[in-house]
Order: structure tokens, then sequence, then C-alpha cells
């Protein structure tokens, strides 16, 4: 099976493919409106064949794009992480554009060939190509397909911004009407915070605090988790009810992101002087989903097990442990065979009438 990091980056990389391949469609059938019955291509003399020419242009489109999204997903994303959005929609344009221009090169030679049933090395494939190097239309495809490496690139800084879940979300209009579902949370805080920000000072701090939600990223990727927001120190994270609970994913989750830390701990240690951990509370509940605002919309969950995630967090230094689980979630996870569970016996939760049985969990990672 393939892991969750895996289908991600395949979920990624496939609306890439998807863009290329729509408007290589709309071009060919936009190019077979303007030449119509004609067998050649009237501004350079070119043969056409617009069954070859849809083939090719649809195939190489697709591939394209596909290997422009997994570039993106691969590698661009990481190198040009520090920039401003403008600038990497730019910069990488650039690049891709002078890629697919030396692609749109071979691809010409390629085609040419196929007409005329010759060698790429043939003399008359070579001085087709300088001609429609030199011409109008193969300026007008340059300019075409710097629009679309533009929109895709578009595309992927939003994606990257809200969230390729929530994109999809909203574009699909799943939560345009409310739906009741069910969901893990985890409410994961930072451990003495206020501390930490003041000793760095503020802008310090925000480099600290960046660099400390790209370390975690990762674990919350490999294991399902979708983040749900950040606020300030703290971050919500969610998992469908089926993802969280497979593998106990959300408790795996937690202990990835410490070795995640731990890992990194030199790193933190020089520029920063200090290595950041973290507590957090986890419940599982029916929540409502939807999207709501009108300058500015969002899809946000409301319930009562938000609240309650977050007060489980809130007593992780009073039992003095670093993680703590209701016993709602407990029933439905897996635990014995992999941790070690301890009852924290009922609790009184702030704004809850009832107790609440919780429990911590230990991992000698």
């Amino acid at each position: 099976m393939l892991s969750p990091k895996t289908k991600r980056n395949i979920a990624r990389i496939i609306p890439f493919g998807a863009i290329w391949l729509v408007f290589s469609v709309v071009y060919v059938e936009v190019q077979h409106g303007i030449i119509g019955k004609l067998n050649y291509y009237p501004s350079t003399g070119n043969p056409y064949n617009f069954q070859r020419t849809t083939i090719i242009t649809c195939i190489g489109s697709l591939v394209t794009g596909l290997l422009i999204g997994a570039i993106e997903i691969k590698y661009f994303n990481k190198w040009f992480i520090q920039k401003s959005f403008t600038k990497k929609v730019l910069y990488k344009s650039l690049i891709y554009f002078v890629i697919i221009l030396s692609f749109l090169i071979g691809l010409t030679l390629i085609a040419n060939a196929v007409e005329y049933r010759s060698s790429i090395l043939d003399q008359r494939v070579w001085n087709n190509l300088s001609i429609f190097f030199f011409s109008f239309s193969f300026w007008s495809v340059c300019i075409y397909v710097a629009s679309i490496i533009v929109l895709t690139q578009f595309y992927n800084e939003v994606s990257e911004n809200i969230g390729p879940e929530v994109l999809y979300n909203f574009l699909i209009g799943k939560y345009h009407r409310p739906i009741e579902e069910e969901r893990i949370y985890m409410f994961l805080d930072m451990k003495s915070s206020t501390t930490i920000a003041e000793s760095l000072g503020h802008v310090k701090y925000f480099e600290m605090l960046r660099e400390y939600y790209a370390d975690l990223s990762e674990s919350i990727v490999d294991y399902s988790g979708e983040i749900y927001q950040y606020v300030g120190d703290e971050v919500v994270v969610s998992w469908k009810l089926k993802d969280g609970l497979q593998n106990n994913n959300c408790i795996e989750c937690f202990f990835a992101m410490k070795r995640s830390i731990l890992d990194q701990a030199g790193k933190y240690q020089q520029r920063f002087g200090i290595v950041p951990s973290f507590k957090a509370g986890f419940h599982v509940g029916k929540v409502t989903t939807g999207e709501i605002g009108v300058i500015k919309k969002e899809i946000i969950f409301t319930g009562d097990v938000l609240n309650t995630s977050a007060r489980i967090q809130g007593l992780c230094n009073t039992h003095s442990v670093d993680i703590i689980i209701s016993g709602d979630l407990a029933k439905k996870l897996n635990l014995q065979s992999s941790f070690r569970v301890e009852s924290l016996g009922e609790n009184e939760l702030r704004g809850r009438g009832e107790k609440v049985e919780l429990f911590t969990i230990k991992n000698d990672f």
C-alpha cells in the first residue's frame, strides 16, 4: 500500500497534469477551428494533420504537466520556500518556460519527422523547425504556454498557502452546505513559549516558530493528519475518524513529531540556544463542518469536541505529562500492543458539568 505521504504527493501532482491536458485540448480545438480543412499551417507551410497533432499535443502536455508537478513537489517547493508569493511564481515560471521551450522545440522536431516519415536528422525537418521558430505561430504558442505555466504556479502557491485539502474541498463544494462528521483532534502546544519568546525576542522567536512548524509538518503528512489552524505557538491537527484510527495514526503522529524535533535538536541549539518541546491533548467526537465568511471564506469545524480537546491539553501540566487522550478516543484505538497506557482517572474539565476519564501514553522511542 502507498504511504499517506506518497498518496498526498500524487494528489498534488495530478492537478498539474490535468491543467496542462485541458489547456492542450482547448489549444488544438482552437487551432483546428482556425486552420479548418487545410492540411498545412498557413503561416509556415508545414504539414498539418489534426488527429496526429491532437494526440502528440495532448500526450506531450499531460507528460509535461506531470513532470512539472513532480519537480515542483520534490524540489522547487523546498528550494524557493524563503521567497515571497510573487517571486516564487515569477522565478519558477521563468525556469519552467525555458525548460518547456526546449521541450517544445524537441516535440516539433518529432512531429515533423513523423509527418515526413523520415529521420529527425532530415534537413526538411530542421528547415520547418526554423520556419516555425521565427513565425507568429511559434510565439503565440510561447505566450499560450507561458500563461499555462503562470496559472499552474498560481494554483500551486494558493494550494500551499491554504492547504491542498482545503482548496480541493472549496473547488468541489464539499462543505458548501454544512455536514456532520466524526473527527479526531489534537491540540498541540509548545511548552514555555512565553519564556522562550522573551529570551529570543519576537523576530528570532518567529523564525524558530517557522522552523518548528516546518519540522512538525512532515510527521502530520506521514500519518494522514490535516492541519486545521495555527494559533500562535499552538497547532490544531485533525483526522477523519477512519484515517486517525488506522494503525493508531493520530498517536503515532505525536511520537513521530517528538522524534523529528529531537533529530533536529542540534540545529535548534545552534541557531536559537533552545530545543522546543510540546504537549498535546486528544479527543474524538462529532463536528459540523462548513464554509463560512463573506470577505474571507474558511472551512471551519464547530462542536464540543474542539473545546474538550483544548481543555484536555490544558491538563498536561497538572499531571506532568506530554500527552493526554480522552477515554472516548482510547476505546476506539488499539493501543495495548504498541504503547504503555496509564489512567489519569476521572477529571473535571472547565466548562463541562461531567467528569471525563483521561489517559496518558508512554512510548520509548
